[in-house]
């Protein structure tokens, strides 16, 4: 009894208004799944994309950056192409290979004697200097290794002779007297006769045409002075004959009244 009564005092103590009830939680059950195909295209199709400005980027020009100043070497080398270039008539471009030393030093000779000079100079020396020349339409022969072969006379026929027997030397073009002029340009000026032959000829042809002019328009009266001379002369020859000279007069015969 002591023990039920404790029971009943215990149910008509004070009890908190709150009571904290555990429940046990479900599992995380939301794992990555991949997207379905059709979603994946209509959120491709629906992407958000910014509008191209008006004037690309690559047409804009780059900011100026500090000017680097330019090599003493390198002016002197643009100087002495520019010089080349105004004192040569014959100006020839070649294709260089790899070749010995001396083909290179009897090549050189055998020009020297035809007053040809070889030149070497870089393609970043001389593509500036032509660019900004009237000889910029030789910028598509300076690639890779090139020679100049430059002469104040116009001897191609000579340099072609000597160029023959070097194979490692390739002719590209040349501009001579300021006629920019193929490979094959060039071995047809090389076929050509001599200036002052050909100034000759001009002049002789020149001379012709006036003369047989000449000749044509005094044929007439040529020949008609020659008509009225011989009509004279034959006046002449025809009053001499009709009269008679005077002389003795004939003897008569014996049997003669």
């Amino acid at each position: 009894m002591a023990a039920l009564g404790g029971g009943a005092a215990w149910r008509g103590a004070w009890l908190p208004a709150l009571r904290l009830a555990r429940r046990s939680s479900k599992a995380v059950t939301r794992h990555w799944k991949a997207m379905h195909l059709q979603r994946h295209k209509l959120m491709a199709l629906t992407e958000y994309l910014a509008p191209r400005p008006a004037v690309p980027e690559r047409c804009l020009r780059p900011a100026a950056g500090p000017q680097e100043e330019e090599n003493g070497y390198a002016r002197l080398l643009r100087r002495q192409v520019e010089e080349v270039f105004r004192d040569s008539r014959m100006i020839v471009v070649c294709q260089y290979n790899s070749m010995p030393g001396d083909d290179m030093v009897l090549m050189r000779h055998y020009l020297r004697k035809h007053n040809i000079e070889v030149k070497f100079f870089l393609n970043e020396i001389v593509r500036p200097v032509l660019s900004q020349s009237r000889y910029k339409n030789l910028l598509p022969l300076f690639v890779g290794r090139n020679i100049l072969l430059v002469s104040p006379e116009t001897k191609a026929k000579e340099m072609l002779r000597v160029l023959k027997g070097v194979p490692q030397v390739n002719l590209l073009g040349a501009c001579i007297d300021d006629t920019i002029l193929s490979r094959q340009g060039v071995e047809n000026f090389a076929k050509l006769p001599p200036l002052e032959a050909s100034q000759g000829q001009t002049v002789g042809a020149l001379a012709l045409l006036p003369s047989q002019t000449c000749s044509l328009l005094q044929h007439g009266a040529a020949h008609l002075t020659a008509l009225l001379d011989r009509h004279i002369r034959q006046l002449r020859d025809g009053a001499g004959e009709g009269a008679t000279p005077a002389g003795p007069e004939p003897a008569q015969s014996p049997g003669a009244p």
